[in-house]
């Protein structure tokens, strides 16, 4: 069975930074591909970051470019995000996918 469970989450001020984890189990997490995405109250899904299985290659939505990072380890079956310089509208919850599959999401607040 799939799981992925995020953590890392929390309150942080305009400007601050915070790194998400997410751990991965039930499948082979070294050879694939993995995502972050998001979900602002009342908005859709939106897809954050990209990463290939071996982490050589990294891809990002405009609105986080140059702001976030991506990484994994995959001795530890461990995926990351790390936010940087974060802004009121990087507000929401924070999925770390696996195809279609994602965990219980973990809250990112961001507010002065």
């Amino acid at each position: 069975e799939v799981q992925l469970v995020e953590s890392g989450g929390g309150l942080v001020q305009p400007g601050g930074s915070l790194r998400l984890s997410c751990a991965a189990s039930g499948f082979a997490f070294s050879s694939s591909y993995m995502k972050w995405a998001r979900q602002a109250p009342g908005k859709e899904l939106e897809w954050v970051s990209d990463i290939t299985s071996d982490g050589t290659k990294t891809y990002y939505s405009v609105s986080v470019k140059g702001r976030f990072t991506i990484s994994r380890d995959n001795a530890k079956n461990t995926l990351y995000l790390q936010l940087n310089s974060v802004k009121t509208e990087d507000t929401g919850i924070y999925y770390c996918q696996y195809g279609i599959q994602r965990g219980q999401g973990t809250q990112v607040t961001v507010s002065s």
